[in-house]
């Protein structure tokens, strides 16, 4: 194989893993990681480096001064927080819908 071959075939994956090792070397620090340590891994190992970094990093920790569980049980998104609840409902809310209802024999008119 001649070198122009060679480097046709082999540019989109060493792209993919400089631009892996980038988005370790951006994320690390706002997850508190250590920057250069899982830049470096993540260089050196490809593919395995990046994966061991996002097994390792784990989820975000919460704003120490606030409560998660004060609106609820579930933490709600902030771009979600003005949404309103749903009605309750359900199959013991005593209605019943006329798509719904089943024959005389007990099957349902839904196919």
């Amino acid at each position: 194989m001649d070198l122009a071959t060679i480097f046709m075939i082999s540019w989109f994956p060493l792209l993919v893993h400089l631009l892996a090792t980038g988005y370790v070397a951006i994320d690390a620090p706002k997850y508190g990681m250590n920057r250069r340590f899982w830049t470096v891994t993540a260089f050196l190992v490809p593919f395995f480096g990046l994966f061991a970094y996002l097994f390792e990093r784990g989820e975000r920790t919460p704003d120490p001064d606030r409560s998660m569980f004060e609106d609820g049980v579930f933490e709600i998104h902030e771009s979600r927080a003005d949404d309103t609840r749903l009605a309750s409902g359900g199959p013991d809310d005593g209605t019943e819908h006329a798509e719904d209802a089943g024959s005389d024999d007990g099957t349902s008119r839904r196919e």
